[in-house]
């Protein structure tokens, strides 16, 4: 029996992309050939990377605007250290909200001076920071938009006049948003894009080329735009699945559309959460991420009592991180509203029979 995911990534796919995908592992498209198999330069898998690069910039509303998008490997973690290698000449602005984002502005030092300018640390990252200076001499500011283990997320994003760049690795394609507000947006698939092993990036290519260092090859945008995200091998699979998901996503009719849902799974269970006294929510209130639901119990003698009800239930990967202790649950674009309906109705008999 198929199991309720809630995992944080890789993450629940949608059902009807798992059987295509499954299905093009034996054969694609007529091709007589696997996904796993075709040569990345053929025509049918470069007409695959093309129309996933393409739908990438329509969704995000960016088609003709400037910007290019690709499909790269390493994960947000390798774009940690890229956004900063090209575009870092005097300082990089960095807004600390989480574990994530702490890492990126630390790989960032590798390459030059960076400036935590706010950080909700100190507080445990329960909140999104709102007061800030941003340094005359900053290239960029850097911020994540959605803090997967602390359940934080931006609704209002920073006015500057300098590039904006984001990890949107948890939030991306989830709902609305101002895309054109940033120069370079990064995340990995694996949690609303597809599966594991691909990371989409699109950047606005008036940006690039400006830094005095060399960039290693494989580390240069300007490299990938040219040779249009094949400069090495890519992930087939993982590209494929994203097309995939992409497509599915824009069947449920759009971004706009599929906020309305993610709004409702999101409301419906931290709902519960205040209302219920066995448990507390993480992250404040009026930065609670639609994404991850992180909380915890009042009682933690209970938690395995707990544990077991939603176990038993089939539903898995509602953990919290160990960083944060608790659950965390994660409900990406392709969580069902049902699976949230589940989980609810589990904490709530869980009420009952303490």
């Amino acid at each position: 029996m198929k199991k309720h995911n809630f995992n944080a990534g890789p993450a629940i796919l949608p059902s009807s992309v798992l059987e295509k995908a499954s299905q093009a592992v034996l054969e694609l498209e007529s091709t007589g050939l696997s996904i796993l198999e075709i040569s990345h330069r053929s025509k049918e898998f470069v007409d695959i990377m093309e129309r996933a690069r393409d739908l990438a910039l329509e969704l995000a509303g960016l088609t003709g605007k400037g910007y290019q998008a690709l499909f790269l490997q390493g994960g947000a973690s390798l774009q940690f250290y890229s956004t900063a290698l090209n575009l870092l000449e005097h300082k990089g602005a960095y807004i600390d909200t989480g574990t994530w984002s702490h890492k990126a502005l630390t790989e960032a030092q590798f390459v030059g001076n960076i400036d935590i300018v706010a950080s909700s640390r100190d507080n445990g990252y329960r909140n999104i920071p709102t007061s800030y200076t941003i340094p005359k001499d900053a290239d960029y500011l850097h911020i994540t938009t959605n803090n997967t283990i602390y359940g934080t997320e931006y609704f209002e994003y920073p006015e500057v006049n300098i590039p904006l760049i984001a990890d949107m690795s948890s939030d991306i394609f989830s709902k609305e948003m101002p895309f054109d507000k940033f120069a370079l947006i990064y995340a990995g698939a694996q949690k609303n894009i597809g599966s594991a092993g691909a990371t989409l990036v699109i950047v606005r290519e008036d940006i690039l080329g400006k830094v005095t260092h060399k960039i290693p090859t494989y580390l240069n945008y300007q490299v990938h735009i040219k040779n249009q995200s094949m400069t090495n091998t890519p992930p087939t699979f993982a590209v494929y699945t994203c097309l995939l998901t992409m497509e599915w996503l824009k069947k449920q009719g759009g971004i706009k559309a599929i906020e309305a849902k993610n709004k409702e799974k999101a409301r419906i269970l931290y709902e519960e959460v205040d209302r219920n006294p066995l448990f507390k929510g993480y992250a404040d209130i009026k930065d609670r991420s639609r994404m991850n639901v992180v909380f915890n119990l009042t009682n933690e003698s209970l938690t395995d009592r707990f544990n077991t009800l939603w176990s038993e239930a089939g539903i898995n990967g509602i953990k919290g991180h160990r960083s944060v202790g608790g659950y965390r649950a994660s409900i990406y674009n392709a969580l069902p509203i049902e699976s949230v309906q589940l989980l609810v109705d589990v904490m709530k008999h869980f009420e009952k029979t303490v």
